[in-house]
Parts: structure tokens; C-alpha cells; sequence
């Protein structure tokens, strides 16, 4: 079983617009990101897949691989299909590019999904942790996940989910950490399908898959360290890099 990890690496944020080549300690988020993916020793390839012809020589200058996007893409998983459509690969891992605190054991346990004893069933999986912050909980850019009793997920939203009507029971809440596995058929399929009404309103990508009927299988872990959306978080991951 071949296994390769993808690294979509768009430069254009929104929120934090070049934030993939801010510096981290001595080296780019970016650099960070795919040094720290190839050093879990999980994947046959890894590569960047980028739209700026700045990330693509951030990563060849320093030995790394990278492939330019032929075409615009409303999401990371769109660029990972043009990039691999035309490779042998059995599994693809979307590490996503400002990430980069990567490690090993999150994604060996996504790995796992594949091999186990229902892996028939599985053709995409996801990582989630446990949110406990009241703050965090109802903050947008934290995208929440509500799964089944089979770890499967039910719904993605960035609202309060579940919501707490009965303030007397205990909740645990996951917030999705935007680290997908796929069959690659399956990620195929994806890039196929239109938009869905449902990820078009929150802004989250793989509700298109629960929109036609794929649940993603969702593995709880501990946490990643710090996802680089703002400049704020671009600080927090400075000291926790020290």
C-alpha cells in the first residue's frame, strides 16, 4: 500500500494572508510543516501543493518537493487531487500547511483506520480533540465535530454543537483538526461533486462528503500544538516552540 502526504499551501489567506512564510524560530511555518511530516517516517512521499511560486521555491530551495497548482481551487483537498491524479497511490494524507507541529502518533493513528479490522468501510478519516474552553467552544474558527457511537462523524459545524439546552448534563465537545486521510477514489469522487449547500454556508469542505453520504471515521487525539490562522497564533507558536 503506497501512502503519500500532500501539503496544500495557498498563500492568499484570508485571515492572515502570507502567513505559510512567516518566519517560525529560524525557519518558515511552511518549512516547518513539511520538514516535521517527512520527519514521522510514515509516508513514501511527501510533497507541497501550492499556488504561489514563492512556497514552491521555499521548499525545492531547501531540497524539498513541491508541485505548482495548474488551476484555482475553492479548497486544499481540490489541489490534492490535481496534484495526485495521476500517481499510484493507495492513501492520501492531507496534512494541512499551517500545521507545523506535526508529529508522529496523530497521524499513525489516522493510518490505522485503514488497516483495521472495518476498513472496508472506511474511505476518509479525520482527526479530532476534545475542546474544554468555554471561549473556544463558541469561537467560529473553531470548527466543532458531533460523531456517532462509531466514531463516525455526524455533522461539522463552526456553531456550538451540540447545544447544550440541558445545562445539568455533561458534554464533551471535539473540535476537527483539519488532517484528512483518504482512499484515493474516494478524494476523486470529491473533487467531482459540486459544491454542497451545507459546506457553501459554513465554509467547511468536508461536510460536501457527509452532504453525499460518506461519513468521515474521526480518531481522537491529543493536542497537535498550534494551528497558525492569525497573527495571535503565530506568537502562541513561538513560545511553544521555546
Amino acid at each position: 500500500m503506497k501512502i503519500a502526504a500532500f501539503i496544500p499551501a495557498r498563500y492568499a489567506a484570508t485571515r492572515f494572508p502570507a502567513k505559510l512564510m512567516q518566519l517560525l524560530g529560524d525557519k518558515t511555518v511552511i518549512r516547518h510543516t513539511y520538514d516535521n511530516t517527512i520527519a514521522t517516517g510514515l509516508f513514501d512521499e511527501v510533497y507541497v501543493v501550492t499556488d504561489s511560486e514563492l512556497i514552491f521555491q521555499e521548499i525545492t530551495s531547501h531540497g524539498g518537493k513541491a508541485i505548482m497548482s495548474i488551476q484555482s481551487h475553492e479548497s486544499g483537498s481540490d489541489r490534492i487531487a490535481e496534484a495526485a491524479a495521476n500517481m499510484e497511490i493507495d492513501i492520501i494524507v492531507n496534512v494541512q500547511g499551517d500545521e507545523p507541529f506535526v508529529q508522529r502518533d496523530p497521524l499513525e493513528k489516522l493510518l490505522a483506520t485503514f488497516t483495521g479490522a472495518d476498513r472496508e468501510t472506511v474511505k476518509v478519516a479525520s482527526l479530532m480533540q476534545e475542546l474544554k474552553n468555554p471561549a473556544l467552544i463558541e469561537d467560529p474558527n473553531y470548527v466543532k465535530v458531533a460523531v456517532d457511537r462509531n466514531m463516525n462523524s455526524l455533522f461539522f459545524s463552526r456553531s456550538v454543537i451540540p447545544y447544550p439546552r440541558d445545562k445539568s448534563l455533561p458534554i464533551t465537545y471535539y473540535e476537527h483538526i483539519g488532517v484528512y486521510a483518504f482512499r484515493k477514489e474516494s478524494l476523486m469522487q470529491f473533487t467531482n461533486w459540486p459544491i454542497t449547500p451545507l459546506e457553501a454556508a459554513e465554509k467547511i469542505e468536508c461536510l460536501r462528503y457527509l452532504e453525499y453520504g460518506i461519513p468521515l471515521r474521526m480518531v481522537v487525539i491529543n493536542y497537535m500544538g498550534v494551528e497558525i490562522d492569525t497573527p495571535e497564533d503565530l506568537i502562541k507558536a513561538a513560545k511553544l516552540l521555546k
